[in-house]
């Protein structure tokens, strides 16, 4: 009867740490990540500066580099001489019009002297029509003159339009000269140093937003019903004493389709073979790193 009670009492406490060890087992498990961007050189020449170092950190867009850009400055200074050497060349053509507006101004009152005289019979009817024909020549001249003036200035200034298209270039070329980075974060990686000589798309560093990390999890097919995308769930991780430290995410993601179980995922349970991905949203405090193991619980 003894052996009974006892054998009964050890199957009860082995189904209890049965039952306890279930419920301590997590949901799902994976990897912590960022979205890392490679910021890369946008032009070519020497690298005057970056300064940026492993673990510092950055301003999305403050200037943290310069590639040297004297080549380029003397560039624009050649089209800036080019530019005023072909404007130099244009005709004021008010000037000149100017001029022969006067002479017909002094035309128009002769005509009227003449015609007055014609009227009283002290000038002849050939030198009334003499001086009208001057007058249309004269008109003649004028037109002629606009039209010359216009159409030359017209070609200098289609000479200019393609210097001011390479000037925007140089400028573009300038400021893409000056180095920034297109997100505020952490430096993860630098690849050059001040003084390198470095081609346009060559790596420089790379940065990642770290106040939030996404954990890539896995679960299986059952699981799916009871995730939705918005919904808080419990991220448990390795703390420093040994014990698993709990934070709060939100599901951001969930893979449409099903995948193996990766390799880098280890589980408490025995593996399955089609799972699908999800990713939660952790607010990082500076223990979480890219890479580490996490756990969730729904």
């Amino acid at each position: 009867m003894k052996i009974f009670t006892y054998t009964a009492s050890a199957l009860l406490l082995i189904g209890l740490a049965g039952c306890n060890k279930n419920e301590d087992r997590s949901d799902a498990y994976g990897n912590f990540e960022a979205t890392e961007v490679l910021v890369s050189s946008e032009a070519t020449g020497k690298l005057l500066q970056l300064k940026v170092e492993e673990g510092s950190q950055v301003k999305a867009g403050a200037a943290i580099g310069l590639v040297d850009t004297l080549g380029l400055h003397l560039k624009k200074k050649q089209l800036i001489a080019s530019k005023q050497a072909i404007r130099s060349k244009l005709q004021n053509e008010k000037v000149q019009i100017d001029v022969l507006l006067e002479q017909k101004e002094n035309l128009e009152r002769e005509i009227k002297r003449v015609d007055k005289l014609f009227a009283e019979g002290a000038a002849t009817a050939k030198q009334r029509d003499d001086i009208h024909g001057e007058l249309k020549v004269l008109n003649n001249r004028i037109d002629a003159t606009k039209s010359q003036l216009s159409t030359a200035n017209r070609g200098l200034l289609s000479e200019l339009a393609p210097l001011e298209v390479q000037m925007e270039q140089i400028e573009d070329q300038i400021q893409r000269s000056v180095l920034a980075s297109p997100l505020g974060g952490t430096v993860l990686s630098k690849y050059a140093e001040a003084g390198e000589i470095v081609t346009f798309g060559k790596p420089l560093f790379k940065v990642a937003d770290l106040k939030e990390l996404t954990l890539r999890a896995y679960v299986d097919a059952p699981q799916l019903a009871s995730i939705k995308i918005g919904q808080k769930v419990r991220v448990l991780t390795d703390g420093s004493d040994g014990n698993l430290k709990e934070n709060e995410g939100t599901v951001s993601w969930i893979s449409s389709s099903a995948e193996f179980t990766p390799k880098i995922i280890q589980t408490r349970e025995e593996r399955v073979n089609l799972v699908y991905a999800i990713k939660v949203v952790v607010p990082n405090d500076g223990a979480l790193k890219i890479g580490m193991p996490g756990e969730v619980k729904f």
